[in-house]
């Protein structure tokens, strides 16, 4: 098990050596040393780690577990599981059909585009969770109701909407719509 998991440590090093060269690759063309640490510094904050921290991975004074490997993925614009495969001349052939991008029937997002959307979703949920539950909640049942008959009536806004109840559902069908989509979405805890 032990050597399993230097493995892993060992191929996530390897391949966040490889996000770097990429960076330097796509900042500078000759870069020098001088270049090269104010690089390293920016490359840290790219990837929202300390400088420091970026230095004891490359010295292996550091591991990179699996939060910060998903995060480097992220940031990186990498697709899931790519620091946990080898990649470069030595990979093996397997290996390279997981840097391909999601499929189109994944929720993961595809693009720029969609990663900025959930990005802002995500801001706006984690500033303002009951209200951004409320009114997402409510998009996604005009939307689900939109696609099964008529048009809503204008919801009422979120300020006056309840949370946990729709605004709007008019017939038995609408309102059993609504309920289907609302199942297994758990109410959120409030913060001490």
């Amino acid at each position: 098990m032990q050597a399993g998991h230097r493995d892993v440590a060992q191929i996530r090093r390897d391949n966040a050596l490889a996000l770097f060269d990429e960076f330097v690759r796509n900042t500078v063309k000759d870069p020098d040393a001088a270049t090269l640490r104010g690089l390293e510094r920016r490359f840290a904050e790219r990837l929202q780690i300390q400088p420091s921290y970026w230095s004891q991975i490359k010295s292996q004074s550091r591991l990179i577990g699996e939060r910060l490997a998903r995060q480097f993925e992220q940031l990186s614009h990498k697709p899931p599981g790519w620091m946990d495969v080898p990649h470069g001349p030595g990979a093996p052939a397997a290996a390279q059909p997981a840097a391909a991008a999601p499929a189109a029937d994944s929720p993961l997002p595809r693009d720029d585009d969609e990663r900025f959307i959930v990005g802002l979703v995500l801001t706006y949920f984690r500033r303002h969770p009951q209200r951004a539950r409320a009114r997402l909640l409510d998009l996604l049942g005009e939307v689900l109701i939109a696609a099964e008959g008529p048009p809503p009536p204008a919801a009422v806004p979120a300020t006056q909407a309840p949370a946990r109840s729709p605004s709007w559902p008019a017939t038995p069908d609408e309102g059993d719509l609504w309920r289907r989509s609302q199942t297994g979405v758990a109410p959120l805890k409030r913060k001490r």
